[in-house]
């Protein structure tokens, strides 16, 4: 049976402090942002028609750095959203922050407009590390950030990153203990990778060496599991999952708005998935938005692609409902994959193995 997914929302501000040398999204250290929650809203409306009856699921604002914005300009944005659009009863809506943008009275301000869930950029509590990073901010701000963050939310995630230049497996270690004792609901734990076009692909740091980056993120996995930490997502780990990023996972769709923001919408009418993309500099945003859309050629490995990520994996009846197709699209493939050893099959339910979730891309790579 053909049921469309859940529907998220993801909001886009392109502006932070200062651009950090590992970055590639969309963020600009300088320029207008006057006309920006306005046309937020304009764009929204040209995409209403994705909604198909549904109501949303989730919300994130991310960035560049979205604590940026005013308490008015968040205050109008939600008015307008909320006029346009039918909130879950229990919406996840999640704000991005840094620490050294951290206002105690603005976040208050920021709850009571509706935000319920924080995800704070820390990446290291470390001084030297922060440094290297170019964040703006101290090992001492982040933990302030992050107690004051737990006074006001009840749910917040710290994002941290491992294999940093010259990095220890003790010092990665030390991280993400102190962010353990900060009471998060949620730890984010990825590795830090060269992005093109980023000023350290032009200029790449001296990082650890593929053994010790292996060993260090296996150390790292086994720390957040023994204190409770589910590992749900390949460097997501919950006390209490993201919606929103579950969503993405099991190739829900999900409206993006903002300069630069992708958005994935299936069509009940013919049953396609499309991609959309809006203008990515905010001054052509502002003055004159325009959205591209193309339709998705291969479903099947898209999902598979995302869902795979998953430690739990996916039913068949979710393949079939969220691409429309049948699981003997893909059954040939499925074989392949447990015959390697990278996946595992009970009845319906079908996973990675702990070599799948090692070897991922090689996994995700037979789909194709």
């Amino acid at each position: 049976m053909l049921v469309l997914p859940p529907l998220s929302l993801y909001i886009h501000y392109p502006w932070c402090v200062k651009k950090c040398p590992y970055c590639d999204f969309n963020s600009h250290e300088n320029g207008s942002k006057s006309g920006y929650i306005k046309e937020l809203l304009n764009d929204l409306d040209a995409d209403l028609s994705y909604i198909q009856g549904r109501s949303i699921h989730s919300i994130f604002i991310g960035g560049g750095t979205p604590s940026l914005m005013s308490e008015q300009d968040l205050s109008m944005l939600f008015s307008g959203l909320r006029q346009k659009l039918n909130f879950d009863q229990n919406i996840e809506i999640t704000l991005e922050t840094n620490p050294g943008t951290f206002e105690i009275e603005k976040f208050k301000a920021f709850k009571k407009i509706g935000i319920n869930r924080l995800s704070i950029g820390v990446q290291s509590f470390n001084d030297q590390n922060l440094q290297a990073l170019g964040r703006i901010h101290s090992a001492k701000e982040a933990i302030e950030a992050c107690m004051q963050a737990s006074k006001i939310f009840d749910n917040f995630n710290i994002d941290l990153m491992y294999g940093l230049q010259a990095q220890t497996t003790s010092e990665c270690l030390d991280d993400l203990q102190q962010a353990i004792d900060l009471s998060p609901a949620h730890i984010s734990f990825y590795q830090l990778t060269i992005e093109p076009n980023t000023l350290f692909a032009k200029f790449p740091p001296v990082l650890p060496k593929e053994d010790t980056l292996f060993s260090m993120g296996e150390a790292g996995v086994d720390l957040l599991e023994q204190c409770g930490f589910s590992r749900y997502e390949v460097s997501a780990f919950g006390k209490i999952p993201s919606k929103h990023n579950v969503n993405y996972w099991e190739f829900g769709d999900y409206i993006g708005i903002g300069a630069g923001a992708h958005g994935k919408v299936t069509l009940a009418q013919d049953w396609k998935v499309i991609r959309t993309l809006k203008s990515k500099a905010p001054k052509d945003y502002i003055e004159n938005c325009k959205k591209t859309a193309e339709t998705i050629e291969n479903i099947a490995f898209e999902f598979m692609l995302n869902a795979l990520r998953l430690k739990k994996g996916f039913d068949f009846d979710l393949f079939e409902s969220h691409t429309g197709q049948s699981i003997e699209t893909i059954e040939a493939h499925l074989a392949k994959a447990q015959a390697l050893d990278l996946l595992i099959m009970k009845g319906k339910r079908v996973r990675p193995s702990e070599k799948g979730y090692n070897f991922l891309n090689d996994l995700q790579a037979i789909f194709l």
